[in-house]
């Protein structure tokens, strides 16, 4: 069986952008996203299981104690999902903020969408 659009978003959060683990992170990737997904960010594209792992290491080599906390429950769309999110330092307050928004095909995450959200950290 599949995992639910809301399992996957937060795998995408918490197993790939939250991993510290280049092995974990790079099994997370393989296990939840399709060989040909695009990672889409504000000014970038990253195509490929390979270039979202390298992607996610470089985002998280920026802020390495930083979590990923949902602001409220994902939500599901036909073959679509979302989930707002904050992240900063556990014990601190959030330092930025965003959406991501996935499009998921034969139960894996084909293309992620990155909005960050400014007045909501």
């Amino acid at each position: 069986m599949s995992p639910s659009i809301s399992t996957l978003l937060i795998r995408n959060l918490d197993d790939v952008f939250g991993e510290g683990d280049p092995q974990r992170r790079r099994a997370a990737i393989d296990e939840i996203f399709t060989e040909d997904a695009v990672f889409y960010e504000p000014g970038a594209v990253h195509r490929g299981r390979d270039e979202i792992d390298r992607i996610a290491g470089v985002i998280r080599a920026t802020h390495p104690t930083f979590r990923y906390t949902p602001t409220a429950a994902p939500q599901e769309l036909h073959n679509a999902g979302l989930v707002h999110w904050v992240s900063g330092p556990p014990e601190g307050p959030s330092a930025y903020a965003g959406v991501d928004f996935i499009i998921v095909r034969e139960g894996k995450i084909a293309a992620v969408y990155l909005f960050f959200d400014s007045a909501a950290a």
